[in-house]
């Protein structure tokens, strides 16, 4: 007797998330909820594993639900489109990552201004932050 597919709870842990995961990515129209038989329970086709896992690994690169979505759409088939979806995504990655860095410098200064002992009756840090002037770029 062949295997038919997998129940909601199988599909769940093979793919590593919960069982509420499985219904929002069916919500989000990110998964195919199978048909219910008049008996017994619901058989996901065991691509559906792989289905999740593909989301997994694209939420993990930083690809929004819709970004998914729309990554599915396209398939395997348009390099070209998909291509830009991921400069487009490096390019937001990278603008954050010079944010962060920003931050980092800012950081750095303020708890050296702690570490110096020059600070005077107030703090640097919670001044800067008070400060209407402050902006950490």
């Amino acid at each position: 007797m062949a295997i038919k597919g997998i129940t909601i709870g199988t599909l769940a842990r093979k793919a590593g998330v919960n069982i509420e995961t499985i219904r929002y990515y069916q919500r989000r129209g990110l998964l195919q909820e199978p048909p219910k038989p008049a008996e017994g329970y619901r058989l996901y086709p065991l691509e559906a594993v792989a289905r999740v896992l593909f989301i997994k690994r694209a939420q993990r690169l930083g690809f929004s639900l819709e970004e998914i979505i729309n990554l599915l759409r396209l398939g395997e088939g348009n390099c070209s489109e998909t291509k830009a979806l991921a400069m487009q995504k490096l390019s937001a990655i990278e603008s954050r990552l010079q944010d962060l860095e920003r931050m980092r410098r800012t950081l750095q200064q303020l708890v050296q201004q702690c570490e110096s002992g020059v600070a005077e009756a107030r703090c640097p840090i919670v001044a800067s932050l008070a400060d209407r002037e402050f902006d950490a770029r």
